[in-house]
């Protein structure tokens, strides 16, 4: 299944706002797509990550952020591009007047990283046009939405989707630990995606490795099949309607309580 079979299904079963991104991280010896803009020599000035991965969604341009692109100390820190050791033992931040050192090491100690030095830029497109077959996806939606996608995925390997909830660094969640661990996350907004990447109060964002990307979409699938959709349908009923294999199955439970008492 291509990046573009994927974003149908995504278009189709999610109904998203705002275009799903496709996002892929290069080493230093990788050529980068064609077509890229780069904040620092195209927009004049360096950005934050999330507001990176926003201007892919919002506006559908395909986005280059390497050292001289990045302005946040966490996404400098989270994608690797710093060796960090101030970072680390929370003397830089105190330095700048974030808090105090204990607190900046807390956020250090908790957050998801890559490897210093791995990767020189992180690219951002829309799914759709995407030049290249990205390392994650990530989409933003309703929780409705996003619920979706957590069932799409359950469905399909039966394992919770778990991300540590920080409020921030939402960084640290949709690109570093969604590579690190290569499985599923749904991330809470922080700070900057809202400050400065224009994330709304409704909106969570989920990101699928593209190794369970086609898994995600199957499950995404076989739970329409079942009536699990978006648009959620409801019937407000003062009996229950639960589909027909439940009750099946409270049976069986039934039975096999009685058997024991």
């Amino acid at each position: 299944m291509n990046a573009k079979e994927i974003n149908e299904k995504l278009n189709f079963y999610i109904r998203p706002q705002t275009f799903p991104v496709a996002i892929r991280l290069y080493g230093k010896s990788e050529a980068l797509p064609d077509k890229v803009r780069y904040p620092k020599r195209d927009l004049g000035s360096a950005i934050p990550v999330c507001q990176g991965t926003a201007l892919a969604r919002r506006y559908g341009w395909t986005i280059a952020m390497g050292k001289e692109d990045q302005s946040c100390p966490h996404g400098f820190f989270v994608l690797g591009f710093t060796p960090g050791e101030s970072y680390l033992d929370g003397s830089s931040g105190e330095e700048a007047g974030v808090g105090t050192r204990e607190y900046v090491t807390s956020i250090a100690r908790n957050v998801t990283r890559l490897p210093y030095g791995q990767y020189s830029f992180v690219v951002a497109a829309p799914l759709q046009s995407a030049a290249f077959e990205p390392h994650i996806i990530l989409i933003y939606g309703d929780p409705a939405q996003i619920a979706r996608l957590i069932q799409g995925a359950f469905m399909m390997n039966g394992k919770p989707v778990t991300t540590p909830a920080f409020g921030g660094v939402a960084c640290g969640s949709f690109i570093a630990r969604t590579m690190l661990t290569d499985e599923c996350q749904v991330i809470m907004a922080g700070a900057g995606d809202r400050y400065f990447a224009l994330t709304q109060d409704h909106e969570l964002a989920f990101t699928i490795p593209w190794s369970k990307a086609e898994m995600v979409m199957e499950g995404l699938e076989k739970g329409h099949k079942t009536g699990w959709r978006f648009p959620t349908p409801s019937v407000f009923r003062f009996d229950g309607a639960l589909p027909p294999a439940y009750y099946r199955w409270t049976d069986i439970l039934r039975k096999e309580d009685k058997s024991e008492s």
